[in-house]
């Protein structure tokens, strides 16, 4: 590949390698406070596992477990398709992995029981359970119509979360990817957050005040925004959103793609790389490639 799509399948994998390593960084550090990290760790930029799961340096969590599964399904269908979604997801759960959440679980669950692969709508759901797994729809959505895009995030979405927050928030974080991927200044991404802001006032922030991160996803986004547009680069804005604590896996995971898409994979330090589990890694880099030629933005780039 040269020129333009070139560019876009550094930063596809870039954002793939940052969801990971963003989750692996994260999750050392998951239900603490700042003041616990800054006791145990002084500031905490290393991937050395640990944490509330015990993880081996380099794991990752459901965060990125997820993706890749959402991206599996993508990639076998050629696009979202609930009903696959919803067995790709069982089938991940049956694997025993290391921590699954409870909205998740019992949506999955509600498949298995039920055979509908979208939950009814829930206003406790306001998680970012849907948006932390989102990168493959970016990724294989990138340069389509507006509609279909969101269309696509809301089947994935809804085969665990049905909530109008949580559906928002992730559709904007996939149309932010997509703009970061396709090389939108940092500026111009700025002004595309102020928008949305304007559009759903929850999200606003007082930059001034250090947003701490839940599983909410108003606080979660907070987090990754004010992380995202204060800092300079990939690594010290994944260092500032992990040392807030709190959901740290899914802050990490999030900003990670977001950063990896506009920053590239260049950017992401290389000791996190090498640390990263191997292949957790080379899923990453291989489905990032797949679903980008799933792209209707990577056919016009190539032509």
């Amino acid at each position: 590949m040269v020129g333009p799509v070139a560019s876009l399948r550094e930063r596809s994998v870039g954002a793939y390698l940052g969801l990971a390593v963003g989750d692996a960084l994260g999750a050392t550090v998951e239900f603490l406070t700042p003041n616990e990290i800054s006791s145990r760790y002084g500031v905490h930029d290393r991937i050395v596992g640990g944490g509330w799961l015990r993880l081996p340096a380099g794991a990752v969590t459901d965060d990125t477990q997820m993706a890749l599964a959402l991206g599996e399904s993508i990639l076998r269908q050629g696009q979202v398709n609930p009903t696959d979604v919803a067995e790709a997801f069982s089938a991940w759960m049956r694997s025993k992995p290391v921590d699954i959440g409870n909205t998740v679980r019992h949506g999955i669950l509600r498949y298995r029981n039920t055979g509908e692969s979208s939950v009814p709508y829930q206003e406790e759901a306001a998680g970012n359970g849907a948006c932390m797994r989102c990168l493959p729809v970016a990724l294989a959505t990138l340069g389509d119509t507006e509609k279909a895009i969101w269309q696509a995030v809301i089947d994935q979405a809804h085969v665990t979360h049905h909530n109008p927050l949580s559906d928002q928030g992730t559709f904007f974080v996939v149309q932010l990817i997509q703009a970061a991927l396709l090389g939108t200044s940092k500026q111009v991404l700025s002004t595309t957050l102020a928008n949305f802001q304007s559009r759903f006032p929850l999200f606003r922030f007082n930059s001034e005040r250090m947003q701490q991160p839940t599983g909410y996803i108003v606080d979660t986004l907070i987090a990754v925004f004010q992380a995202f547009i204060r800092t300079d680069s990939f690594k010290d804005a994944l260092v500032d959103v992990v040392n807030r604590g709190g959901d740290a896996d899914t802050t990490g995971a999030i900003l990670g793609m977001i950063a990896g898409a506009y920053y590239g994979c260049d950017a992401i330090p290389a000791v996190w790389l090498k640390t990263l589990d191997r292949q957790v890694r080379e899923s990453c880099e291989q489905q990032a490639k797949a679903l980008l030629a799933l792209a209707p933005a990577c056919a016009a780039a190539a032509s």
